[in-house]
């Protein structure tokens, strides 16, 4: 059984360039005010969902293992 996720959009950062729909249209929506959600926030690790946080321009998506809240993205320093 693979990791599981918890995905989360910091909204403060998010600037609606919608990079995460390219690479991951699956996993993410815009509101009308054109701010990304995660449609789930819970999920199964995901490539898609990580090349779209390391390609967000102002890096708005968090993602940390679900069992233990270690930093999958960005990666502690």
């Amino acid at each position: 059984m693979g990791d599981r996720w918890h995905v989360e959009v910091d909204r403060s950062l998010c600037i609606g360039s919608a990079t995460c729909l390219h690479h991951a249209p699956h996993a993410f929506h815009l509101d009308p005010a054109r701010q990304s959600h995660p449609i789930t926030a819970h999920t199964d690790a995901d490539e898609h969902i990580l090349t779209a946080a390391e390609n967000c321009p102002v890096e708005a998506i968090v993602i940390t293992l679900l069992d233990t809240g270690e930093p999958v993205f960005p990666p502690e320093e």
